[in-house]
This record gives structure tokens, C-alpha cells and sequence, in this order.
């Protein structure tokens, strides 16, 4: 099982991560992504799907049009871990 992050290791994950912020409500990070309409919206959606998939691991989100709303927590640690970063990282690379 993975393991929850430490406040430092959380830290320093979120020093590499500058767009996303952490709730400590939820015990989650999160983005918000904005697109020209709700086509490249939905699309960059589907390419979030295959990487969760392929990571096993799935992001909370939700979309309004040209909205795409992320959060990643790891409900079996109980909180952030390593897992949500790695994706964090790949979903702002999906971006450049």
C-alpha cells in the first residue's frame, strides 16, 4: 500500500507543481484547466482517462464546457501521496 506524504515530502512535491494548490480539507491537490471550448476540453479529458488508467490510479474532476476541475487524493493512504503527484506531473506535461 502506498503511503501518505509527509507535510516536508508534500512540500517539496508542490514546489515542483506550481499550478496546483493543496486543500488540506480534503487532503488533496488540485487544477483547474480552461480551454478555448468544450471539444478540446473533453479531449484533454480523454488523454487524462488514458493516463489514470494506464497508472492505475483515477483523479476526482468534473467538467462545465471549457472547465476541466482536477483533484487526485489517495483514499487508500488516506490523503496525498507519491501516486498523485506522478500524475499531477503527467497531466501539466499533456499541457505544453
Amino acid at each position: 500500500m502506498v503511503e501518505k506524504l509527509t507535510a516536508e515530502a508534500r512540500a517539496a512535491a508542490l514546489a515542483e507543481l506550481p499550478h496546483w494548490h493543496y486543500d488540506p480539507a480534503s487532503a488533496a491537490i488540485g487544477r483547474d484547466f480552461r480551454f478555448p471550448d468544450f471539444s478540446t476540453a473533453f479531449g484533454f479529458m480523454a488523454r487524462v482517462a488514458l493516463l489514470a488508467e494506464k497508472a492505475g490510479h483515477h483523479p476526482d474532476w468534473s467538467n462545465s464546457y471549457d472547465l476541466v476541475r482536477i483533484r487526485l487524493s489517495t483514499h487508500d493512504a488516506g490523503g496525498l501521496s507519491i501516486r498523485d503527484v506522478e500524475l499531477a506531473g503527467k497531466i501539466d506535461a499533456l499541457i505544453v
